[in-house]
């Protein structure tokens, strides 16, 4: 199926804007690195009139806007900070927040919190289990330090409370000035599970509202992607518009493909790509062996091998081949958080390198998707 390219996100974002007019939802998937975070950004900024605002986003800015004062001086009254300068927080005050994100928390998470909106802080507790056996007891412990993962579950459902609160709205809320939902990638920490979660609760909420709001989500998840597919479609009886967005990075510009299908095709692709970009810098992290071992699960899979295995090695004595797939199977087991990376040791990326480089020369790919990486494009 053809592209449509743009030769700038602001151009991009325009065009998903004047697609809204017909469509409720979009659908959007790409790869980390791609774009979407500044795209999201390029399509709130044509909202912006002077003070006025239509856009209601959920992104990696979104996190800024909470930090943490750890209380070095006495280490004992931990609270996560609030910037009240932001429209984002427009109904914090009246509209009791706490009772509303609470219900939304609990199916992910298993701390409590309260909103101090005079000093406009927020503090967590969680009840833990003191003692053994008959003398165990339950006890509140307060003012913790939530970790990453928890923290972004958290900001996340303090967004989805405000989102309900416009879908219910009767145009005299708050919130009245949103007109358009902008989400990016929300599940960077979550597991699978809590993946399906997140996609078939969000769902819910369009489902459930009174009224509508035009919304795009942009993901780099395939399962976040699929589930969302399963969900619009059962719960709405229609698609979303879904495109695949990629990064022309020997032209410039970006590319967008319809989507019809569940799962955004050819994905694997892009992801060799990226990975080839990737290796020819310095920036390489141990989440690319994840990336790197679906590549090699769905090639094997097209060819008909039993095993990834048969992509890497030429025969059962391949002493390279056997040392090559030990370092995939090793490397990819681990759920490697794409907020929190580690970074490869200098010998592991050689390996790396040399993995993906025999892979290329057994399996040759259109060589315009792997230009060589100049400085410009270099990670």
């Amino acid at each position: 199926m053809s592209s449509t390219f743009f030769a700038s996100l602001d151009n991009l974002a325009a065009h998903l804007r004047n697609e809204l007019k017909e469509k409720k939802f979009i659908l959007l998937y790409a790869y980390n690195g791609t774009g979407k975070t500044r795209l999201s950004m390029a399509f709130k900024d044509i909202g912006k009139q002077g003070d006025a605002r239509d856009t209601l986003y959920f992104n990696a800015f979104t996190e800024d806007l909470f930090t943490w004062d750890n209380d070095l001086e006495s280490d004992t009254s931990r609270v996560l900070k609030i910037n009240s300068a932001s429209r984002f927080f427009a109904g914090l005050a009246e509209m009791e927040m706490d009772t509303r994100i609470r219900p939304l928390l609990s199916r992910y998470a298993d701390f409590d919190f309260k909103i101090d909106t005079s000093n406009w802080t927020i503090s967590f507790s969680r009840q833990v289990i003191i003692g053994n056996g008959e003398d165990a007891r339950t006890e509140n412990v307060d003012n913790i330090k939530i970790s990453r993962g928890e923290e972004n579950i958290f900001i996340w459902c303090f967004f989805l409370a405000i989102v309900q609160l416009r879908l219910d709205d009767d145009g005299t809320g708050p919130y009245n000035w949103v007109k358009h939902v902008y989400i990016d990638d929300p599940i960077s920490s979550l597991d699978e599970h809590n993946a399906i979660v997140l996609a078939n609760h969000l769902v819910q909420l369009y489902r459930e509202a009174q009224s509508s709001i035009s919304t795009v989500i942009s993901t780099h998840h395939n399962l976040f992607f699929n589930v969302l597919h399963y969900e619009f479609k059962n719960l709405f009886k229609r698609q979303p518009l879904q495109y695949v967005l990629s990064q022309d990075r020997t032209a410039g510009g970006y590319a967008m493909r319809r989507q019809t299908g569940d799962t955004p095709s050819f994905h694997h692709v892009a992801a060799l790509a990226e990975l080839h970009r990737v290796s020819q810098g310095e920036t390489i992290h141990t989440y690319h062996f994840n990336m790197l071992r679906v590549v090699l699960e769905k090639t094997a899979l097209f060819h008909g091998y039993g095993h990834f295995s048969a992509c890497i090695k030429k025969d059962q004595d391949d002493a390279d081949g056997i040392l090559h797939q030990r370092f995939v199977d090793l490397l990819s087991h681990g759920k490697y958080a794409l907020f929190e990376p580690s970074e490869m040791g200098s010998e592991t990326k050689d390996y790396f390198r040399k993995i993906l480089s025999k892979f290329l020369e057994s399996y040759p790919f259109n060589p315009v998707l792997f230009p060589p990486v100049t400085e410009e494009s270099a990670p």
